[in-house]
Protein backbone atom coordinates (compact mmCIF):
# COMPACT_ATOMS: atom_id res chain seq x y z
CA UNK A 1 0.00 0.00 0.00
CA UNK A 2 2.39 2.30 0.78
CA UNK A 3 4.31 1.62 -2.24
CA UNK A 4 1.51 2.60 -4.16
CA UNK A 5 0.31 5.29 -2.80
CA UNK A 6 3.34 6.92 -0.46
CA UNK A 7 2.88 8.40 3.14
CA UNK A 8 -0.81 9.95 3.25
CA UNK A 9 -0.42 12.50 6.18
CA UNK A 10 -3.14 11.97 8.25
CA UNK A 11 -4.74 12.98 10.28
CA UNK A 12 -5.06 16.46 8.76
CA UNK A 13 -4.66 19.50 11.41
CA UNK A 14 -3.05 22.13 12.77
CA UNK A 15 -3.73 21.20 16.38
CA UNK A 16 -4.54 18.12 18.72
CA UNK A 17 -7.21 19.87 19.49
CA UNK A 18 -8.42 20.42 15.68
CA UNK A 19 -7.32 16.85 15.23
CA UNK A 20 -10.05 15.93 18.17
CA UNK A 21 -12.56 18.12 16.91
CA UNK A 22 -12.41 16.06 13.92
CA UNK A 23 -12.41 12.99 15.14
CA UNK A 24 -15.87 13.67 16.97
CA UNK A 25 -16.99 15.31 13.69
CA UNK A 26 -16.63 12.70 11.70
CA UNK A 27 -18.71 10.08 12.62
CA UNK A 28 -21.43 9.31 10.08
CA UNK A 29 -20.07 11.99 7.52
CA UNK A 30 -17.16 12.17 4.60
CA UNK A 31 -14.26 14.57 5.85
CA UNK A 32 -14.90 17.96 3.18
CA UNK A 33 -17.86 18.34 5.53
CA UNK A 34 -15.89 17.95 8.34
CA UNK A 35 -13.37 20.56 7.04
CA UNK A 36 -16.42 22.98 6.34
CA UNK A 37 -17.57 22.82 10.08
CA UNK A 38 -13.53 23.29 11.58
CA UNK A 39 -13.65 26.27 8.94
CA UNK A 40 -16.92 27.85 10.50
CA UNK A 41 -15.38 27.11 13.96
CA UNK A 42 -12.01 29.13 13.18
CA UNK A 43 -13.59 31.78 11.42
CA UNK A 44 -15.88 32.36 14.58
CA UNK A 45 -12.77 32.28 16.61
CA UNK A 46 -14.17 29.48 19.08
CA UNK A 47 -11.98 26.36 17.72
CA UNK A 48 -10.26 25.71 21.55
CA UNK A 49 -11.47 24.13 24.31
CA UNK A 50 -12.12 27.54 26.09
CA UNK A 51 -14.19 28.78 22.67
CA UNK A 52 -15.95 25.76 22.51
CA UNK A 53 -16.97 25.52 26.46
CA UNK A 54 -18.60 28.82 26.48
CA UNK A 55 -20.61 28.33 23.31
CA UNK A 56 -24.33 27.16 24.07
CA UNK A 57 -25.14 23.25 22.57
CA UNK A 58 -27.15 25.56 20.08
CA UNK A 59 -25.13 27.68 18.98
CA UNK A 60 -22.33 24.58 18.35
CA UNK A 61 -24.67 23.26 16.17
CA UNK A 62 -25.05 26.04 14.38
CA UNK A 63 -21.35 26.13 13.52
CA UNK A 64 -20.85 22.66 13.07
CA UNK A 65 -23.90 22.33 10.73
CA UNK A 66 -21.89 21.22 7.47
CA UNK A 67 -20.53 18.10 9.54
CA UNK A 68 -24.47 16.72 9.69
CA UNK A 69 -26.40 15.33 12.64
CA UNK A 70 -25.22 18.95 14.09
CA UNK A 71 -27.39 18.50 17.22
CA UNK A 72 -26.44 15.43 17.90
CA UNK A 73 -22.47 16.15 17.52
CA UNK A 74 -22.82 19.33 19.33
CA UNK A 75 -24.02 17.52 22.34
CA UNK A 76 -20.92 14.77 21.72
CA UNK A 77 -18.39 17.48 21.41
CA UNK A 78 -19.54 19.19 24.01
CA UNK A 79 -19.74 16.53 26.48
CA UNK A 80 -16.43 15.58 25.52
CA UNK A 81 -15.23 19.73 26.55
CA UNK A 82 -17.19 19.32 29.91
CA UNK A 83 -15.44 16.19 30.38
CA UNK A 84 -12.15 17.96 29.82
CA UNK A 85 -12.86 20.74 31.46
CA UNK A 86 -13.66 18.51 34.60
CA UNK A 87 -11.23 16.29 34.50
CA UNK A 88 -8.47 18.11 32.80
CA UNK A 89 -8.93 22.04 33.57
CA UNK A 90 -9.57 22.12 29.75
CA UNK A 91 -5.95 21.14 29.06
CA UNK A 92 -5.50 18.73 26.43
CA UNK A 93 -1.35 18.31 27.24
CA UNK A 94 -2.50 17.29 30.99
CA UNK A 95 -4.98 14.91 29.15
CA UNK A 96 -2.40 13.46 27.39
CA UNK A 97 -0.19 13.03 30.22
CA UNK A 98 -1.95 10.33 31.57
CA UNK A 99 -0.84 6.68 30.91
CA UNK A 100 -2.86 4.95 27.24
CA UNK A 101 -5.48 2.70 29.09
CA UNK A 102 -6.43 5.23 31.75
CA UNK A 103 -6.99 7.94 29.29
CA UNK A 104 -8.59 5.51 26.69
CA UNK A 105 -11.35 3.95 29.50
CA UNK A 106 -11.80 7.91 30.81
CA UNK A 107 -12.53 8.67 26.70
CA UNK A 108 -14.78 5.57 26.57
CA UNK A 109 -16.66 6.90 29.52
CA UNK A 110 -17.63 9.85 28.02
CA UNK A 111 -21.09 10.15 25.76
CA UNK A 112 -20.91 9.85 22.07
CA UNK A 113 -17.19 8.69 21.88
CA UNK A 114 -16.97 4.87 20.79
CA UNK A 115 -13.67 3.01 20.48
CA UNK A 116 -13.45 4.43 16.93
CA UNK A 117 -13.30 7.70 17.96
CA UNK A 118 -11.21 7.06 20.93
CA UNK A 119 -8.67 5.73 19.28
CA UNK A 120 -7.95 8.15 16.84
CA UNK A 121 -7.96 11.12 19.15
CA UNK A 122 -5.07 9.24 21.18
CA UNK A 123 -3.34 8.13 18.19
CA UNK A 124 -3.55 11.27 16.31
CA UNK A 125 -3.94 13.87 18.75
CA UNK A 126 -1.94 12.40 21.51
CA UNK A 127 0.65 10.56 19.19
CA UNK A 128 -0.01 7.22 21.66
CA UNK A 129 0.23 3.80 20.14
CA UNK A 130 -2.82 2.27 19.68
CA UNK A 131 -4.09 1.33 16.39
CA UNK A 132 -7.33 2.76 14.75
CA UNK A 133 -10.00 -0.04 13.36
CA UNK A 134 -12.77 1.18 10.72
CA UNK A 135 -15.41 -0.19 8.53
CA UNK A 136 -12.29 -0.48 5.76
CA UNK A 137 -10.04 -2.06 7.78
CA UNK A 138 -12.66 -5.03 8.58
CA UNK A 139 -14.10 -5.13 5.12
CA UNK A 140 -10.26 -4.93 3.70
CA UNK A 141 -9.22 -7.75 6.37
CA UNK A 142 -12.23 -10.19 6.07
CA UNK A 143 -12.37 -10.08 2.18
CA UNK A 144 -8.49 -11.02 2.07
CA UNK A 145 -9.93 -13.74 5.01
CA UNK A 146 -7.19 -12.37 7.31
CA UNK A 147 -9.77 -12.02 10.20
CA UNK A 148 -12.82 -14.03 10.33
CA UNK A 149 -15.90 -12.02 9.45
CA UNK A 150 -17.58 -11.87 12.67
CA UNK A 151 -14.96 -10.39 14.36
CA UNK A 152 -15.30 -7.37 16.71
CA UNK A 153 -13.35 -4.33 16.88
CA UNK A 154 -11.72 -5.46 19.64
CA UNK A 155 -10.75 -8.74 17.96
CA UNK A 156 -9.45 -6.73 14.85
CA UNK A 157 -7.55 -4.01 17.41
CA UNK A 158 -5.70 -6.56 19.28
CA UNK A 159 -4.91 -8.68 15.53
CA UNK A 160 -3.22 -5.50 14.18
CA UNK A 161 -1.52 -4.57 17.54
CA UNK A 162 -0.25 -8.17 18.69
CA UNK A 163 1.44 -8.37 15.02
CA UNK A 164 2.89 -4.96 14.36
CA UNK A 165 5.53 -3.04 16.87
CA UNK A 166 4.13 -0.31 18.68
CA UNK A 167 4.87 2.04 16.95
CA UNK A 168 2.99 5.51 16.82
CA UNK A 169 4.04 6.61 13.10
CA UNK A 170 3.44 2.85 11.87
CA UNK A 171 -0.14 2.57 13.10
CA UNK A 172 -0.45 6.08 11.63
CA UNK A 173 0.11 5.30 8.26
CA UNK A 174 -0.72 2.02 8.09
CA UNK A 175 -4.67 2.95 9.28
CA UNK A 176 -4.61 5.91 7.01
CA UNK A 177 -3.84 3.79 3.98
CA UNK A 178 -6.53 1.18 4.39
CA UNK A 179 -8.58 4.28 4.73
CA UNK A 180 -7.64 4.90 1.18
CA UNK A 181 -7.83 1.25 -0.02
CA UNK A 182 -11.47 1.38 1.21
CA UNK A 183 -12.47 4.68 -0.74
CA UNK A 184 -11.03 3.87 -3.66
CA UNK A 185 -11.26 0.33 -4.93
CA UNK A 186 -12.46 -1.84 -1.01
CA UNK A 187 -16.07 -0.40 -1.63
CA UNK A 188 -19.40 -2.30 -0.50
CA UNK A 189 -19.30 -3.33 -4.63
CA UNK A 190 -15.81 -4.13 -4.99
CA UNK A 191 -12.90 -2.93 -7.69
CA UNK A 192 -10.49 -5.57 -7.41
CA UNK A 193 -8.69 -5.15 -10.40
CA UNK A 194 -6.76 -1.61 -9.88
CA UNK A 195 -6.45 -2.63 -6.39
CA UNK A 196 -2.93 -2.62 -5.17
CA UNK A 197 -3.44 -5.85 -3.22
CA UNK A 198 -5.75 -7.65 -5.81
CA UNK A 199 -2.29 -10.22 -5.53
CA UNK A 200 -2.07 -11.22 -1.67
Amino acid sequence: MFDAFGPRQWWPGETPFEVVIGAILTQNTNWSNVEKAIKNLKTAGKLSPEGIYGLSTTELAVLIKPSGFFNVKAKRVKAFINWLFSKYDGNLSKMFARDLQTLRSELLSVKGIGPETADSILLYAGNMPTFVVDAYTHRIFSRHELIPEESTYDDMKSFFEENLPKDVQLFNEYHALLVNIGKMFCKPRKVCEPCPLKDI
